[in-house]
């Protein structure tokens, strides 16, 4: 059994108490923060960040960092979009998903190529083919807004779909977005993937010290291979439901938003470097961001502090990890 101060010292438990108090905090400010309809809609903020945090955990796990999955996730929704209104694809929400996913699996392969196969830096193979999927698209497909009710029935249906409707006492309803269900669906796959196979022992290996996994026979080209076309498939899967919450596929959405999901992941207890990183701990990373970024309003702050705040997170979330190493260092002297 892990003592207390064992407990207290892991990460997510930190999180945990930290979402905790400034909860109360923010509840004492401004009571509606606990109604079920602002619960809802911080859920609903949890969504897309939450599904790209699934994938970027993944590449941390391994040592690699990703800035890339924001053009796939909009390079696969606005194509799929496009053609559903151009009416080369039949309005069918389950097609629309599966070009998403190859869509998004195609660029997620092109990425490992040049990581897996040629060995180059992650960080820059990603920052490079950010702008080259924007470029392309921008380019050759098109930079013009769509909105989903002109073109697509069964988007527009998906997006007044709910997960749970519940009374509120003051009278009218709140409602928590179906896609919600998606972020648990997708973590649950990530969990299971990541604890009970020889991938995810894989994955962690590679991290944790990439020549010692070679050596006891891991492939590591397969898996990086497996890494990134991975995260390809959840972008474009997340993208897809980005236009539906929205309601809208434009180009020029989710701009930024790597930042958010790479500190959410950090700050879960995901290490920069590779080898560490839970699903539970990201998910409490991303709701401590969404908490955050949310809560503002409520607090009479101005949202231009957000990217403060955001950054502000990073530097804890690593530093973090680092105190921890120390103190264990000193508690074994």
């Amino acid at each position: 059994m892990p003592s207390i101060r064992n407990l207290l010292m892991r990460q997510e438990v930190i999180i945990g108490l930290t979402i905790v108090a400034l909860s109360i905090f923010i509840g004492l400010v401004n009571p509606s923060f606990f109604s079920t309809a602002n619960v809802f809609r911080i859920l609903r903020a949890t969504i897309i960040v939450g599904m790209f945090a699934m994938g970027v955990l993944i590449v941390l796990i391994s040592g690699g960092i990703d800035v890339s999955f924001p053009a796939i996730a909009v390079f696969a929704m606005y194509v799929t979009v496009s053609l559903i209104r151009s009416g080369t694809l039949p309005d069918n929400l389950i097609l629309s998903y599966i070009l998403a996913a190859l869509i998004g699996l195609g660029l997620g392969l092109f990425n490992a190529i040049f990581i897996a196969w040629l060995r180059l830096p992650t960080l820059i193979v990603t920052l490079g083919t950010l702008s080259l999927f924007r470029g392309v698209l921008l380019f050759f497909v098109g930079s013009q807004r769509i909105r989903i009710a002109e073109v697509s029935p069964s988007l527009t249906e998906l997006s007044r779909a709910n997960l749970l409707t519940v009374e509120n006492p003051g009278g009218g309803v709140a409602n928590l977005h179906l896609a919600f269900a998606f972020l648990i669906v997708l973590a649950v796959i990530v969990w299971l993937l990541l604890r009970y196979t020889m991938l995810g022992r894989s994955i962690y290996a590679i991290g944790g010290d990439r020549e010692a996994a070679e050596r006891v026979g891991f492939n590591i080209r397969r898996t990086q291979f497996f890494i990134y076309a991975f995260v390809g498939l959840l972008a474009g899967i997340t993208g897809l439901t980005f236009s539906a919450l929205s309601r809208e596929a434009d180009p020029f959405s989710i701009v930024g938003i790597e930042l958010d999901v790479i500190a959410a992941v950090v700050l879960g207890g995901a290490s920069i470097t590779g080898g560490r990183g839970t699903v539970i701990g990201t998910l409490l990373g991303v709701l401590l961001i969404t908490l955050m970024s949310s809560s503002l309003v409520l607090l009479g702050i101005s949202s231009d502090w957000q990217r403060f705040v955001v950054g502000l997170l990073i530097i804890i979330g690593t530093t973090i990890p680092v105190l921890q190493a120390r103190l264990r260092r000193r508690v074994a002297a």
